[in-house]
């Protein structure tokens, strides 16, 4: 499985409360409903776990695919770049890290 997180912080203008609106509804709609995208995660990072002080960044997004070539064709599709660019703006040092997750285990 191929995983994408995206790891950042607003800009100093954007109101965190109409972002987190958008984010929890059209832009999480968005993410799942993009190729091949079988889970979709959004989160507030709340501390630094080591040793609890303030962390780099504020929220974290991260999306699974199936495989790397899934990925590379619904991400790199230029409607899907376009919408990136599209919010970039409102994003302060953004992260994006692709993954393979080699092991993944729940306790349900």
């Amino acid at each position: 499985m191929i995983r994408l997180t995206v790891l950042y912080n607003l800009q100093p203008d954007v109101d965190e409360a109409k972002f987190l609106e958008w984010r929890l509804g059209e832009h999480q709609k968005e993410n799942m409903s993009s190729p091949g995208v079988i889970r979709s995660d959004f989160a507030r990072v709340e501390a630094n776990a080591l040793d609890d002080s303030s962390p780099q960044y504020h929220f974290m997004t991260t999306a699974d695919w199936p495989d790397m070539e899934s990925f590379r064709k619904a991400f790199y599709d230029p409607e899907v770049q376009k919408s990136i660019k599209k919010s970039m703006h409102m994003l302060k040092d953004p992260l994006f890290l692709v993954s393979e997750i080699l092991a993944q285990e729940t306790n349900d």
